[in-house]
């Protein structure tokens, strides 16, 4: 994928992420003698508002799956649009191949509206300031229910798009092979399918509930 995937960029990524998650472990060190305090760690953790972990599991759910969504279709949509330049009958069909990667942003959506609707504000404790463990937990599933939505149909979105590229370009050549790679992307779009289930089951155990 030249221009999206450079095989510079990703080392470069990785190295930022390890860098930025370096700095905040070490900013919790209580002394210089050990190299990560857990027990100021998990200080910073939990005294972080539950509310914001569910907002972030939201725009997770919603913008993971429509980055996917997008850079499949950019992926797929640019194959399909160059191959039918030599074979123009190739471009109705294939356009299920797009129709696949949308449903990844559908199915973040989804899940994000599904979220959104558990939320119910507590307030916390007036003596410690402190919520309630179980609006932890609250805060904690949504999130883990996002985070998990978004990031498979981020993958998903990216395999489907690939496979949906390979198959308009394989179709314009060879019009039997078009419907064994719509088997492969079926499959591929089957991973979105997994997080979208796995999110709502998590999402179970969110429960805003008055203590």
């Amino acid at each position: 994928m030249p221009g999206i995937l450079h095989e510079r960029s990703i080392p470069v990524v990785a190295a930022l992420w390890t860098f930025t998650l370096f700095l905040i472990v070490r900013g919790t060190r209580g002394s210089d003698d050990v190299l990560i305090d857990w027990e100021r760690l998990w200080l910073l953790f939990a005294r972080i508002n539950p509310y914001f972990f569910s907002a972030l599991g939201i725009a997770g759910s919603v913008g993971l799956s429509v980055a996917g969504a997008a850079w499949g279709i950019f992926i797929t949509g640019s194959s399909l649009l160059g191959a039918a330049v030599h074979a123009p009958r190739i471009t109705s069909k294939n356009l299920i191949s797009v129709i696949f990667v949308e449903a990844a942003a559908i199915y973040g959506v989804i899940v994000a509206i599904i979220l959104s609707t558990k939320l119910d504000y507590v307030p916390p404790d007036p003596d410690t300031g402190a919520f309630h463990a179980s609006t932890m937990l609250a805060g904690y599933a949504v999130f883990a229910s996002g985070m998990t939505c978004g990031l498979c149909n981020l993958v998903c979105g990216i395999c489907v798009g690939v496979v949906g590229s390979a198959c308009a370009i394989a179709d314009a050549a060879n019009p039997t092979l078009f419907v064994k790679i719509l088997v492969i992307e079926i499959f591929g779009s089957a991973i979105g399918l997994f997080g979208v289930i796995v999110a709502i089951i998590l999402s179970s155990n969110a429960v805003f509930g008055k203590v």
